[in-house]
């Protein structure tokens, strides 16, 4: 879960797995999997760095690999 904050100033936490597409329209728009648009402070780099974090947390991403001398064993 992720904590955002709507443009009147109120926070909410949003499951992170749901979100389908985030956008600057010039606001930050995250479109749901169902459809369901939710505007927010965030900007977008934030949104996608909460959701990375959280992916993370709940061990769908992994941590990124370094590529330096990766197969060379």
């Amino acid at each position: 879960m992720i904590t955002l904050t709507r443009l009147n100033g109120k926070t909410f936490t949003l499951n992170a797995i749901y979100i389908e597409q985030v956008e600057a329209f010039p606001d930050t728009t995250i479109t749901l999997t169902n459809g369901k648009k939710i505007v927010v402070r965030e900007s977008v780099k934030d949104v996608v760095e909460l959701a990375q974090q959280f992916y993370q947390q709940i061990s769908i991403i992994g941590l990124p690999r370094e590529t330096e001398g990766w197969g060379s064993e």
